[in-house]
C-alpha cells in the first residue's frame, strides 16, 4: 500500500476543489487536475442512479478497503 501525501487544501487552485474532502480525493491533490477529474468519476459512480444503491455501493468500497488495508 502507497502512502501519499496530502497536500493542504490551500496550496490547491481554486479551479481544482472539490466540495468533498475525503481522503481518498485529498491524495490527488499532488496534481490537483487530476483530483477534479476524480471527484467526478467518483460523483458518477457513486452518486448517480444504478443498479446498486449508493449506501451499497459504500458497503462495497468499506470492505475492498478494509481488504487492502488503507488508512483512510
Amino acid at each position: 500500500m502507497a502512502y501519499i501525501p496530502y497536500v493542504p487544501e490551500e496550496q490547491i487552485p481554486d479551479e481544482d476543489r472539490v466540495e468533498d474532502t475525503d481522503h481518498i480525493l485529498r491524495i490527488s491533490g499532488v496534481h490537483s487536475r487530476v483530483m477534479k477529474a476524480h471527484y467526478d468519476l467518483y460523483a458518477e459512480i457513486m452518486i448517480q442512479r444504478g443498479v446498486l444503491s449508493r449506501v451499497q455501493k459504500e458497503m462495497i468500497a468499506v470492505v475492498v478497503s478494509a481488504l487492502n488495508q488503507c488508512h483512510y
